[in-house]
Parts: C-alpha cells; sequence; structure tokens
C-alpha cells in the first residue's frame, strides 16, 4: 500500500503557488473542490471555481480530514498571504471580516460572486509593477531578494515560517506586486488582515 507524502503538497506561496512545506499556517482555505489525488498528491488543476477563499483553521468545533475524500484544503502563513494569492475572506467562518473587506472594496459593497469575477481575472493577468512608496501597508511584492510585506514602517522578508528584517525600500524604487489590484485598492481604503505573529515581533523589535 503506497503512503502519503508529508509534507503535502497544500502550502500556498504569495504567488499561488502550492508547496510541500513542514511549517504550518494560520489561515486554510478552498479553491473551490478536490484537487489532489486519491494517494495524496497534487493533480494538474489548481482550482474548481472562480471562488478562492481563506478560513479559519478552527470553527464551531468541525474537524476534517486533509485531504480526503471531499475538497482540497490549503494554507497559508496568514491572511495578508492569502489575499496575495488571490483568495478572499470566507463569509461563514471569518463573517465579519468578509463584510468589512467588502465595504473597503467599494461602493456599494459588492457581493461574494462579483469580488471572485474581478480576483480571478488578476490572477490570470499579468503582475504590475509599481513604486514602494505607492503600495499599502498588507500588500506583498516581490523584489531580486524574494517576497516582502509591505508595512507602516518599511518591509519584512516572507517566508513559510514567518517573517524576518529586510532591506530598506525607497518609495521611488520600483517592485512587482504580488497582491492583486483591487486587493491593494481595499487595503489602502483601511483592511488590515491578519498577520502572522512574526509581523509584530519584527516591528517591535525595530
Amino acid at each position: 500500500m503506497s503512503c502519503r507524502p508529508s509534507p503535502l503538497q497544500n502550502r500556498v506561496a504569495p504567488d499561488g503557488s502550492l508547496n510541500a512545506v513542514a511549517a504550518r499556517g494560520t489561515l486554510m482555505g478552498n479553491r473551490g473542490g478536490r484537487l489532489h489525488r486519491a494517494d495524496g498528491t497534487l493533480g494538474r488543476a489548481r482550482w474548481r471555481s472562480r471562488a478562492w477563499i481563506a478560513c479559519l483553521t478552527e470553527f464551531r468545533g468541525r474537524h476534517r480530514a486533509v485531504w480526503g475524500e471531499s475538497y482540497s484544503e490549503i494554507f497559508f502563513l496568514d491572511e495578508a498571504t492569502a489575499l496575495a494569492a488571490g483568495h478572499r475572506p470566507c463569509f461563514e467562518c471569518r463573517r465579519a471580516e468578509a463584510l468589512a473587506f467588502a465595504a473597503a472594496w467599494g461602493e456599494p459593497a459588492p457581493r461574494a460572486g462579483e469580488m471572485d469575477a474581478v480576483l480571478h481575472a488578476e490572477r490570470l493577468g499579468p503582475r504590475q509593477r509599481v513604486a514602494f512608496g505607492a503600495l499599502p501597508a498588507g500588500a506583498i511584492f516581490a523584489a531580486a531578494e524574494g517576497f516582502h510585506l509591505r508595512t507602516e514602517r518599511g518591509a519584512l522578508l516572507w517566508s513559510f515560517a514567518g517573517y524576518r528584517p529586510a532591506r530598506r525600500f525607497a518609495a521611488e524604487e520600483i517592485v512587482q506586486a504580488v497582491t492583486p489590484a483591487h486587493v491593494r485598492a481595499a487595503l489602502a481604503q483601511g483592511y488590515r488582515p491578519r498577520l502572522h505573529p512574526s509581523a509584530a515581533a519584527q516591528l517591535s523589535a525595530r
């Protein structure tokens, strides 16, 4: 009998790729259906619908067998990572945050399906190059050193295990925005994503 791989290829990087990493995430999500095979390996599909969501890892005592007979559970370092990959807050287990996200998206607040359609198009489109100073706090961008989180005080270097110190970026330096444009706009309007505890630890140490 074959053994399931460990770790599973279910950790999401900011660019949306799925990776086999032992470090655990703080949020769970899905992409509308099953992406894995019976042996626990990832199939060719990377989504089953345009509804990519980010959920709590614990909700009302529910228990799931990860990569069992249902949809493929995937995991994120934090919400900034999930948003960068094109996921949005779940309207069931994270309803307050989902409503706040929709309100920051625009007026009138869009329905989930409307946001999903926009995010799907932005996930498939090219990434924009923007000035570092134009990025809102909570956005993730790519530079030569890897993925970074934009903060009010500058930037932190992203990893599957957490955030680390990063070099200083000049406001006019051009970087590649990874977080989709409409999500960046919501961040600019005041939506604040849940961050991994390492972000607060790094910022308090400065």
